[in-house]
């Protein structure tokens, strides 16, 4: 007998996106039966899933298969969409804030998530409209309730200042200019369309090259490697979503965060972010380490 081909992560992956987004096209009580469905089958699987792991947690014989289990990236997929095993507390944290984000961007704010440490998450905050109710407090306030109740691990958050402390840099590093430290200029940051992606092949003065791909939201521009976290495969065509903040790959429908780079379709993959900064009206993205 033949052997079947068993479907491989990408293949599950776009399935599983294609089918959720299939359910938008839907009529409302149609959608409503679709949803209830799938949420019933969801919560079918996870009981079913959790007796398992907990069984084999439990003997310490099948506990080693069950670490080797976890490692496999479906069946970390599977147990992570069903929350049995929680991802590591910056890719968590990163999850809840995606969430809370299109309601700070809509009162004119923003957060981004500096790092984790000791359970205690610093941010930093861009302030709210002018004229707008919601003010730079609530806004503090709506982060921190949503990391604390959303992350089991963290339990403060502290806001970083966005204004860098002055750092004394010598004359020779102003001399030596940015492109020989790994830098090469993207072009003007005018030039650059938000809610876009702007894919270009620069060059240091010191002849090192790179595909990179800018992403621009709500004029925040983050660079990247110009290649999916899984198979390495080109970007140029990736949808960018920017209700959702989210880049898919148009080659196995891998869903990244669109300002973070990290993989939401498979947790611990990410794309590698590079380097970005607007010198003098100017972007330049550093190429190398």
């Amino acid at each position: 007998m033949t052997a079947v081909a068993e479907p491989g992560l990408e293949e599950l992956a776009k399935r599983v996106d294609d089918a959720v987004a299939a359910l938008a096209d839907l009529e409302p009580k149609a959608r409503a039966v679709a949803e209830e469905l799938k949420a019933a089958l969801e919560a079918v699987h996870r009981a079913g899933l959790v007796t398992i792991v907990r069984r084999m947690r439990d003997d310490e014989a099948a506990r080693a298969v069950l670490f080797e289990l976890v490692d496999d990236p479906v069946v970390h997929l599977l147990l992570s969409l069903h929350e049995i095993i929680r991802p590591d507390p910056v890719t968590h944290a990163n999850r809840v804030l995606v969430a809370v984000r299109p309601q700070l961007q809509s009162h004119g704010g923003d957060v981004t998530l500096v790092r984790v440490e000791d359970g205690t998450a610093y941010v930093r905050l861009e302030g709210a409209c002018n004229g707008c109710s919601m003010s730079s407090v609530t806004l503090r306030n709506l982060v921190q309730e949503a990391l604390v109740d959303g992350v089991p691990s963290i339990t403060a958050v502290e806001v970083l200042p966005n204004e860098p402390s002055p750092t004394l840099i010598p004359l020779e590093a102003l001399r030596i200019g940015p492109a020989r430290d790994g830098w090469a200029r993207l072009g003007p940051a005018a030039d650059v369309p938000d809610g876009d992606i702007t894919v270009r092949n620069l060059t240091t003065d010191s002849g090192e090259t790179a595909d990179v791909l800018v992403v621009s939201v709500q004029h925040r521009l983050s660079a990247y490697r110009n290649e999916c976290a899984h198979e390495a495969m080109p970007l140029d065509n990736a949808i960018l979503d920017l209700d959702n903040g989210t880049l898919t790959c148009p080659w196995h429908g891998f869903c990244y965060d669109a300002t973070s780079g990290e993989c939401l379709s498979a947790p611990g993959a990410q794309l590698e972010q590079l380097p970005l900064r607007v010198d003098d009206g100017d972007v330049w993205v550093r190429v190398r380490g």
